[in-house]
């Protein structure tokens, strides 16, 4: 990390408990060697945790230089000085940038995580930017994780976690009746688990989790930034698959449920493109309510007579993507859109439109007698 920043949630360093020597290289005052020294740990006779309380404070300094150099220096703490800092009881602002300088560094975050005065955001930290080993050892606390729901949506939107440890953290929350609000698609995911067997924790990674970065770094490899789709749409409607996605098609197809539902929500816009035309409507709407989702794709999908019409009405119903008037004027336009959301979105699409709707016979006849009916009010 470049910076110490922390939540606002995060108690400030209390700097009146520190030792008077630690209170006067940190003061406004100080002589400008002295807090140089003190960035770089350079604390004769201080004990570590009042030495790292000391850096984390720098870290913020207004002195560009002795900040960086605090940042640099809490980046490579010398051993014994972390050492002993672990074994103190430190304050929550000294434990989360522990927690953001050492993220995969196992030997520090185990007693971090075990600390009296641990901050939930440094646990939440973790889950979001830890490793696959720091993600396990954040998913151990099973207590915790109840308490704290967040960090069941944090372990699963990280690439870097188990795919059977994302499982176990959802079943735990299904089987204690609690629902994880920050989750996208939570709905889907959730009612996917229940459906499949899951494994116990492990110590090495699971067949599933290989499959699940295998699938992942394939799809790496093969995104294409120039194109919306991974389909070709024929002149007669049809559509047919870009040859180049065939092996990640094959190995989409290959996965279990959940996989596919965490790919849709996670995965390359290739791979949301392939799952949104899913005939299993689980994994189709969740990929409809990726957080990655982009309005190029949903102008795609909202003209594709191929995809449920629960992924249309996903669309037709949210905010987000109803700004975009192409998005507007393809939902009406297409007959697999539930009647009530292309009739309620009639009287934003302009008159050139509607009187093409007003001939279309490619659309319910309720929606075209909808767009004549608004066609006759303007005209009075």
């Amino acid at each position: 990390p470049g910076s110490n920043e922390q939540p606002p949630m995060i108690p400030q360093l209390d700097t009146t408990v520190l030792p008077a020597q630690a209170q006067k290289s940190i003061s406004t005052g100080a002589p400008a060697r002295l807090q140089m020294m003190a960035a770089k740990g350079v604390l004769p006779g201080l004990p570590p945790d009042a030495i790292v309380s000391v850096i984390v404070a720098l870290c913020d300094s207004p002195t560009e230089a002795v900040a960086a150099q605090a940042v640099a220096t809490l980046a490579e703490l010398p051993g014994p000085v972390l050492r002993g800092a672990l074994d103190a009881d430190l304050q929550p602002a000294v434990i989360y940038a522990l927690a953001q300088h050492y993220v995969d560094a196992i030997d520090v975050l185990d007693p971090l995580l075990h600390m009296a005065r641990l901050p939930i955001e440094a646990v939440e930290y973790l889950a979001q930017a830890g490793g696959e080993m720091t993600v396990e050892l954040v998913a151990t606390n099973e207590e915790r994780v109840l308490q704290n729901p967040q960090l069941i949506a944090h372990v699963y939107l990280n690439e870097n976690s188990r795919m059977s440890t994302a499982n176990r953290l959802i079943e735990l929350a299904v089987r204690n009746g609690i629902e994880c609000k920050e989750m996208p698609a939570w709905k889907e995911v959730s009612q996917a688990v229940q459906g499949e067997l899951v494994a116990e924790p492990s110590g090495a990674p699971l067949p599933e989790d290989q499959q699940f970065w295998e699938v992942r770094d394939l799809a790496e490899e093969l995104t294409d930034a120039t194109s919306a789709d991974a389909y070709i749409e024929n002149e007669d409607g049809t559509e047919d698959l870009k040859r180049c996605f065939e092996p990640l098609y094959v190995r989409l197809g290959a996965m279990g449920v959940a996989q596919k539902i965490r790919r849709a929500i996670l995965g390359s816009k290739e791979e949301r493109m392939m799952l949104i035309r899913e005939q299993n409507r689980v994994i189709a709407t969740a990929a409809a309510r990726s957080p990655l989702l982009q309005e190029p794709e949903v102008v795609l999908v909202s003209r594709n007579q191929c995809v449920a019409q629960d992924v249309l009405r996903i669309i037709g119903t949210s905010p987000e993507w109803l700004k975009s008037y192409q998005v507007k004027r393809n939902l009406v336009c297409n007959s697999k859109t539930p009647v009530a959301i292309a009739t309620r979105l009639i009287p934003q699409l302009r008159e050139s439109d509607l009187r093409k709707l007003a001939r279309s016979k490619n659309i319910p006849a309720a929606v075209q007698m909808a767009a004549r009916r608004h066609l006759d009010r303007r005209k009075h």
